[in-house]
This record gives C-alpha cells, structure tokens and sequence, in this order.
C-alpha cells in the first residue's frame, strides 16, 4: 500500500525532472511565492495590479517585489497588461507559465497513479 507520503515524495521527484527542461528561467523560493500567489489570484478571478502586489508586505518591501517582477517577467513567467488607468498595469501569468502549471498538474496525477 502506498502512504500518502509516498505520492507526495514522488510529485516531488517528478517536478524537479520539469526544472531541468529549458522552458522558462529558473526561480528563486521568492519568485516561486509570487507565482503562487499571482496564480491563486487568476484561479479565482481577483484582478491584481502592480500596486497590489507590492502592498503585500509578507513578501517583502515594495523595491524588492518590483525587482522580481521585473526579473520574472524578463524570465517569462509574468506578463503586464493594459487596464482602463494608464497608470496601472495588471498581473498575469503568461502563456509559458500556464503550461508550466498544467504540467505540474500532469506530474501531480501521474504521483498519484503510481506510475
């Protein structure tokens, strides 16, 4: 019988062989909590600004979130979109980083198979 341990220690092993593909540029841990949270927020429809994500304070100071968005969107992974202020620019993952997401899934349900 497989622990659920197991299948989470396998997802693991399956998603470092996706950081030795040459899609996107790697991501240090902040970069990766970014992209976690700019993804919770598409999943559940919540516009996010510029602004907004440098308010949050639990990922860093201001000047440090503008650095690594200015790094993840040079890597590939975030995209900046138009709103209806000039002024501000929203969010996004790009279409690389989608694909990213969906093969991680893909590695998540193939752990759980066991296979």
């Amino acid at each position: 019988m497989t622990r659920p341990a197991d299948i989470y220690l396998r997802f693991l092993q399956l998603t470092e062989a996706l950081r030795g593909l040459p899609t996107l540029g790697a991501l240090d841990p902040l970069e990766e909590r970014i992209l976690e949270f700019v993804a919770r927020a598409r999943q559940t429809k919540d516009r996010l600004s510029v602004r907004d994500m440098m308010a949050q304070g639990e990922l860093g100071s201001p000047a440090t979130l503008h650095a690594r968005i200015t790094s993840m969107r040079e890597k590939g992974w975030l995209q900046l979109t138009d709103t209806e202020d000039a002024r501000r620019k929203q969010i996004d993952l790009t279409p690389a980083a989608l694909k990213h997401f969906d093969k991680l899934a893909e590695a998540f349900a193939k752990a759980a198979k066991g296979t």
